[in-house]
């Protein structure tokens, strides 16, 4: 008789998303997304869609970049009684890598998870590109030692925050505009975002891979605008949009990725 499949849930609180990843035997079979805000009012409901009496999962991890989202999650989580209980992502609680920081505290945790999931799968010295409402850039060094990154505006930060300090620009929709010369001013602002984050991303790990001395070094993707901005970017080596969810899988101390 095959023993039952294992059931695991992570999910990552973002400021504006929060994705929720069903693992079965370790292999991702679902994801989900949702606002972040429902969270922050106590209306964890909306998590409740990820498992039923019956598909409760045996363990959970979450991480977290807003505290008070965390504190209702947490005391979710704990309401549960998952039969292996469920992990939290912080600074004291990473495996696998080191953290060479001043103040680790202060490193979001979804930047460890990260991290966690680039040494893992691809080896050190790695750097991890994640465009969620922040862009940022997370390096593990030669050592497996979390170094440090880079923190810019996200994409949907720029172009919101045009809309709303401008009077004539409009909100918009951010596609590929193809062309390099805008037509009309959503086109403009269409190239401005994508075209001008691509330089940003190649100039910054550039100037990464040689701080770090190599330029043979693994540049992972992630995050909701990964396949849009690196999806051409020769620098980048693989677009992996939920490495922050396999990140969080390593903190299961059972599990084959761990």
């Amino acid at each position: 008789m095959e023993p039952a499949p294992q059931t695991k849930v992570a999910i990552d609180i973002g400021n504006t998303h929060t994705h929720i990843g069903c693992f079965i035997n370790d292999q991702l079979e679902q994801v989900q997304e949702i606002p972040t805000q429902p969270l922050l009012q106590g209306k964890i409901d909306t998590l409740q869609s990820i498992w039923t009496p019956d598909t409760k999962p045996d363990w959970a991890a979450f991480c977290s970049v807003v505290p008070k989202a965390s504190d209702n999650v947490r005391s979710w989580l704990e309401s549960q009684t998952l039969s292996r209980g469920f992990c939290e992502l912080n600074h004291q609680t990473v495996v696998g890598i080191g953290i060479d920081y001043p103040k680790p505290e202060t490193i979001g945790p979804d930047r460890l998870a990260n991290a966690m999931a680039a040494s893992r799968h691809f080896g050190a010295p790695s750097v991890v590109v994640d465009f969620g409402t922040a862009v940022t850039f997370d390096v593990v060094d030669q050592h497996s030692q979390y170094v440090g990154g880079i923190i810019a505006p996200g994409v949907s930060v720029m172009t919101d925050y045009l809309h709303e300090k401008t009077a004539l620009l409009p909100r918009i929709k951010i596609t590929d505009p193809g062309s390099v010369i805008g037509k009309n001013t959503e086109q403009a602002m269409q190239i401005g975002t994508v075209h001008g984050y691509r330089g940003l991303i190649r100039q910054l790990i550039e100037e990464l891979q040689e701080e770090l001395g190599t330029a043979q070094i693994p540049v992972i993707a992630t995050g909701g605008y990964a396949e849009l901005i690196a999806g051409r970017l020769d620098c980048i080596t693989t677009i992996r949009p939920n490495l922050t969810l396999e990140g969080l899988l390593l903190l299961d101390p059972t599990g084959k990725e761990a």
